[in-house]
């Protein structure tokens, strides 16, 4: 209702009283709220046009468990130089400030002027320890910090290193002569006060690039199909023993069509009535023989595939409350459960998927944690890279072959997508998940990668998972698979063989595999060849 006064005088329209007071009041009011909008927005355009996001990464860990952390800020364009400023290699802080008020700035400035990719390492080695590069000794149980400088330096590359403080360790001479973590050299710059300004930031742009950097554009150019074809050229050609780790490669290069080869490998066992099963790891290699009898219809390859799916079962016939010898680990997810359905699907009885649905269920309730990870077994609550990419690669396996009709499914379909669902949180900002995935500092564990991103890849493709969820992980992923496998086949941080392990301990000090290695060739062959779409 329309009111009408001079200021000072008392109006009154109904309830309605407005005096000169009031309108100070309410002017003041909606002053305050236009202020508090115009900062909020003004801070939002800011944020959103200008400032550059702080990148945040978490190196490794000392060997007393701190955690080595790298922050940075990304360039303009994607072909711009990659600089590192690292400090502290004599355990001292003394340029944590100027890193970051170097880091700050340059993230302030526009963005078409960012025309360098910045990380700064404030503090290399936290716990003051006597450092050797390149590093000896077994990563990370052995020199943990110089294990996990180097590696991560190698695998991000960069084209310039700037080094602060005192050098005693010979890092500098190491990164320029050695080839960093496979990948090849690095050149180094001795800090200085002129160095921590934007304008000399800018001046590096021009910077050649280093040969670990031409290494990782290189491995990035590279296509599904044509990983998949390097690693079936060095892996897949022994299977003296008919286990899982080297049955991947089998399998990896039967979907490259290499079956006649194959088929050499399996001769000797298509000519026998059964194989001891005497463990685990031999019960999952019959995934091969199962791999050889869908694609080939060969009689003596699916008695094998059967003789190892009815050891769920007793004299009677009837189901045991888990498969053998599944030693109380998540490893059984994958070395029995896809066994199984296949079993069920090329044999068309029932029981078998039955089984599996029954066997996941009970490893599910042992082991399930209540983050939604798996711990590796009852022995430690620890949530094991592997001990998480099992269950992810075997029920994507599973669930391929089960019927839609099948009562157990949508169960098994559902613990799938819960179990991806907690894992999605824990990927890295490279794309990796770690050797104990929620465990800070832990390295980045390249089989789990590859196991997780190909239950992502299936899961996408069959529709079982959401695109706008999983699609930016899955790209991730294979990027931080890509950098992380050269075309000789060696590898960055496979996490060697893994039993029960008393503690958490145990997992954080397991061998990390840098070159060769029989499980990442099976596994990485296996996700390259998903995400080429062969089959």
């Amino acid at each position: 209702e329309s009111v009408r006064c001079r200021i000072g005088e008392h109006c009154v329209r109904g309830t309605l009283a407005v005096t000169d007071s009031v309108y100070k009041s309410l002017a003041t009011t909606m002053l305050n709220k236009f202020l508090i909008w115009l900062f909020f927005a003004t801070l939002q355009l800011l944020s959103s046009s200008a400032f550059a996001e702080i990148l945040e990464w978490e190196v490794g860990l000392s060997t007393e468990r701190s955690v080595i952390r790298a922050q940075g800020t990304s360039a303009y364009t994607k072909t711009a130089p990659t600089i590192l400023y690292i400090a502290g290699l004599d355990g001292q802080e003394n340029f944590g400030r100027q890193f970051h008020d170097l880091l700050q700035a340059y993230s302030r400035i526009e963005e078409q002027e960012r025309s360098i990719n910045l990380i700064t390492i404030p503090l290399a080695n936290p716990d003051e320890e006597v450092l050797v590069f390149p590093p000896t000794g077994d990563a990370y149980a052995e020199n943990p910090t110089a294990h996990a400088l180097w590696r991560w330096i190698g695998s991000h590359a960069p084209d310039l290193v700037i080094v602060a403080g005192g050098d005693r360790v010979e890092f500098s001479r190491a990164l320029q002569s050695e080839s960093v973590a496979g990948m090849g050299t690095i050149s180094v710059r001795t800090f200085s006060s002129q160095m921590a300004s934007t304008s000399y930031l800018q001046e590096l742009q021009d910077t050649t690039p280093s040969q670990a950097s031409l290494e990782v554009s290189q491995r990035l150019t590279r296509s599904p199909a044509e990983l998949a074809n390097q690693l079936a050229q060095i892996y897949g050609y022994d299977f003296s023993t008919p286990a899982y780790v080297p049955g991947m490669s089998l399998i990896g290069r039967m979907r490259l069509g290499h079956m006649a080869d194959v088929e050499s490998l399996l001769e000797d066992y298509l000519q026998i009535s059964q194989i001891n099963v005497a463990n685990s790891s031999v019960m999952a290699g019959h995934l091969v023989f199962a791999e050889f009898a869908e694609r080939t219809g060969n009689r003596a390859a699916l008695r094998h595939l059967v003789n190892a799916a009815d050891l769920a079962f007793d004299e009677q016939g009837s189901m045991r409350e888990a498969m053998p010898m599944h030693s109380e680990m998540s490893d059984s997810f994958f070395m029995a459960t896809p066994l199984l359905v296949k079993a069920g699907k090329l044999s068309r009885e029932s029981r078998y998927f039955d089984m599996a649905a029954r066997h996941v269920t009970y490893m599910r309730n042992m082991l399930l944690r209540d983050n939604g990870l798996y711990r590796h077994s009852p022995e430690a609550d620890v949530a094991w890279s592997r001990g998480n990419g099992f269950p992810a690669l075997g029920l994507a396996l599973s669930l391929t072959d089960i019927p839609m009709t099948h009562p157990a499914r949508d169960i098994l379909m559902g613990y799938f997508a819960k179990h991806l669902e907690s894992l999605r949180p824990h990927q890295d900002i490279d794309g990796m998940w770690h050797e104990v995935i929620d465990y800070p500092g832990s390295f980045a564990e390249i089989t789990s990668t590859a196991m997780i991103g190909f239950a992502i890849k299936r899961g996408l493709d069959r529709g079982w998972l959401p695109q706008e969820l999983y699609q930016p992980l899955l790209d991730k992923a294979w990027d931080a698979v890509l950098i992380r496998t050269s075309k000789d086949g060696e590898f960055i941080n496979a996490c060697a063989s893994t039993g029960k392990m008393p503690s958490l301990e145990a997992y954080l000090e397991r061998p990390a595999i840098m070159g060769k290695d029989d499980r990442a060739g099976g596994m990485v062959m296996l996700f390259a060849s998903e995400m080429a779409g062969v089959n």
